[in-house]
């Protein structure tokens, strides 16, 4: 197995973790690695009424994690939560509740589920 290949077998298996973690605590999977111009979501889940943008991290630990997700991380995933309202709604967003969430996955596979991590008014896309 090349380096590509174990590097993506790590993220399928912490995205295995996140949704099983998130399934849990009552969220339902609406879209796994959505893929469009603008970026992808790992996750698209709905929590109750709210449609959740998840992004999963996989590092040695749960602040690199975190550390991990960049301004332009955020912005394509700001772009591609659109995107997916837009072409699969059918709506730009503006009747849905949206969240971004982040699921932080460490080297001994612990979790940190950190809600709502980005707050944006629909005018900064």
């Amino acid at each position: 197995m090349d380096a590509a290949e174990t590097t993506s077998a790590r993220g399928r298996m912490a995205e295995d973790l996140a949704l099983e973690f998130l399934r849990k605590r009552g969220l339902a999977l609406v879209a796994r690695n959505y893929r469009c111009k603008g970026g992808e979501i790992d996750l698209v889940m709905r929590d109750g009424s709210v449609i959740v943008f998840a992004e999963v991290r996989l590092r040695g630990s749960l602040a690199a994690a975190a550390e991990s997700i960049s301004r332009t991380k955020r912005r394509r995933l700001a772009s591609a939560g659109r995107t997916f309202l837009l072409r699969e709604t059918g709506r730009g967003g503006e009747f849905l509740q949206t969240r971004f969430d982040a699921v932080l996955v460490d080297g001994e596979k612990k979790i940190r589920w950190l809600r709502d991590t980005m707050r944006l008014e629909w005018d900064e896309w």
